[in-house]
């Protein structure tokens, strides 16, 4: 799982940074997913590897301009390129399929793909074979929600190694091993798949929640997540616009990631205030000072999600 951040600026865009839109790349199944879609997303995409024709889904935190403008503009191109056929669905607040609808219709736009929209609710939103995605409400000024991506739990590794070791040929005697079955060498030896496949692998948990207040809902939602990505617009010292706006300081989203025992912090979505007065490191420093294993995310920023390897006992080491 890979996280490319494409726009980190909270409200307008500046020369270093786009309005907000974190891509999820699942290469497993050669899917890409956005969270929000700010103006100009689709030229941010196109000065990363990222490939606009692998998108299925987007996820929409809240409605407000500097998440949403760079939908219209992005279904179309998307359309208009090779292997943009398949369809996309997005996932978002009640008003989300108007703003679409009407965007393409008043620009006689005609898209060469269905899209879908499905209003979420607080729950599972998302659930295939390989993933689940659960949102939460949380604490804006409209109508907005924080996302969990989650992935399942894989099957234990297979070992190649034991079972040459053990006189099995390479073949489809491996694909029975590998599901579990019993085989029987010439020899008459048995052999159970089961002896030779690893531990299960925990599955991987990316949180995304976008603007909010601190909220114990962010902290329920967090739970154990390997990296949580969360807006950080404000320092303490303007705590009364962060209240006004109802929006995150740096030591506000330290916290929700203390409290939920995650793994990494990336912060994002941060006042132009800061920017221009060359104060970012202020606000890396105040949610360092509550939750160490923090980092603030720039443009193009990524970031691989690591599987947890499951950790060998000392009687097989």
């Amino acid at each position: 799982m890979k996280i490319t951040f494409l726009g980190t600026s909270a409200g307008t865009p500046n020369r270093g940074r786009n309005v907000s839109s974190v891509a999820i790349q699942l290469p497993e199944q050669g899917r890409l997913w956005l969270i929000d879609c700010g103006e100009a997303t689709q030229h941010q995409i196109l000065r990363s590897p990222i490939r606009l024709s692998q998108l299925d889904r987007v996820f929409f935190t809240h409605l407000h301009g500097d998440h949403l403008f760079g939908l219209p503009g992005l279904l179309a191109s998307r359309s208009m390129q090779n292997g943009g056929t398949d369809s996309v669905t997005l996932h978002g607040p009640r008003g989300l399929e108007d703003f679409v609808r009407c965007a393409l219709e008043v620009s006689q736009s005609h898209l060469g793909y269905p899209v879908r929209v499905e209003v979420v609710h607080p729950g599972v939103v998302y659930e295939d074979n390989f993933v689940r995605v659960v949102c939460a409400p949380v604490a804006h000024r409209v109508e907005a929600y924080g996302y969990a991506i989650e992935e399942k739990s894989q099957t234990g590794r297979f070992d190649v190694e034991l079972a040459k070791a053990l006189g099995v040929p390479a073949g489809p005697l491996y694909g029975v091993l590998k599901n579990g079955g019993t085989i029987t060498l010439p020899d008459g030896h048995s052999i159970d798949g089961a002896t030779l496949i690893g531990p299960p692998r925990s599955g991987r948990k990316i949180v995304h929640c976008g603007d909010t207040i601190y909220t114990p809902r962010s902290v329920e939602l967090a739970q154990g997540a390997d990296v949580l990505i969360h807006e950080a617009t404000y320092l303490s010292e303007d705590l009364i616009q962060a209240e006004r706006g109802r929006h995150s300081t740096a030591a506000m989203a330290a916290q929700v990631a203390h409290e939920a025992g995650v793994r990494q912090l990336i912060l994002t979505h941060f006042s132009a205030r800061y920017e221009a007065g060359a104060r970012l490191g202020e606000l890396l420093t105040e949610a360092q000072n509550i939750f160490p294993n923090t980092l603030l995310a720039h443009d193009f920023m990524t970031y691989e999600v690591a599987r947890h390897e499951p950790q060998k006992t000392a009687a097989e080491v």
